[in-house]
């Protein structure tokens, strides 16, 4: 039994579904819009918003040590420096007023090959 089972596995182990999520993550913050799979763009809504979330608490911190440690905590979930600082800069100035739901799931038809339900996750 399940019991007590938060997220899905989408058929990976571990350590794969981590790569992949940090990697969608960057893709999604760089692109700020990607076509995957249903389940997966679910999965990938809380984790990109807690980043986003990050990136808005980057701009209220007053301290340069708890601005530094938001930003290393930043390139670690998205692995990648660049998007991070736009993340830090840009993404959050543009989400201040917002208190949340800063991305949106669109369903978007079924994949040719295998009939997978598909989703476009972009941020609003």
């Amino acid at each position: 039994m399940r019991h007590g089972m938060a997220h899905r596995l989408l058929n990976r182990t571990s350590a794969h579904r981590k790569a992949m999520f940090r990697n969608m993550i960057c893709s999604l913050l760089k692109e700020e819009r990607i076509k995957t799979t249903l389940p997966k763009a679910k999965e990938l809504r809380p984790l990109a918003e807690k980043v986003i979330t990050l990136g808005k608490r980057y701009q209220a911190s007053t301290s340069e040590a708890e601005r530094l440690s938001i930003r290393r905590h930043a390139i670690v979930k998205i692995g990648d420096e660049a998007v991070a600082s736009k993340v830090l800069t840009t993404l959050s100035e543009r989400f201040q007023a917002r208190q949340g739901g800063y991305s949106r799931i669109v369903r978007a038809g079924r994949r040719y090959g295998d009939n997978a339900p598909m989703a476009v996750i972009a941020l609003v």
